[in-house]
């Protein structure tokens, strides 16, 4: 079964900034929209970032505007989430979406914990 892989998580103080990656054996990035969404405890999921196939158009959650970019690489068959300044609020699983003429697939999610 086809499923993304994230990386890039882990335990940050507030402020600081950490690159979250997406890549899938089996799917051709550059053929599919990548959606980050995340979620925190007790929290429904929540969309944050999105880029186009296959352009580079990008869309944010206002609450990551500003902060947080995404970008392809499609030479290496991934998706980057640059989260810069995070605050406390930014802790949750963040989840890599890759959706396309194949149907939706989900990844297990990486962990962001912000500190204060």
């Amino acid at each position: 079964q086809v499923q993304p892989v994230e990386s890039g998580g882990g335990l940050v103080q507030a402020g600081g900034s950490l690159r979250l990656s997406c890549t899938a054996s089996g799917l051709i990035f550059s053929s599919y929209n990548i959606d980050w969404f995340r979620q925190a405890p007790g929290k429904e999921r929540e969309f944050v970032a999105s880029v186009s196939s296959p352009g580079m158009s990008a869309s944010y959650a206002d609450s990551v505007r500003g902060r947080f970019t995404i970008s392809r690489d499609n030479y290496k068959n991934m998706v980057h989430l640059q989260l810069n300044n995070l605050k406390p609020e930014d802790t949750a699983v963040y989840f890599c979406k890759a959706i396309g003429v194949a149907g939706e697939f989900w990844g297990q999610g990486t962990q962001v914990t912000v500190s204060s």
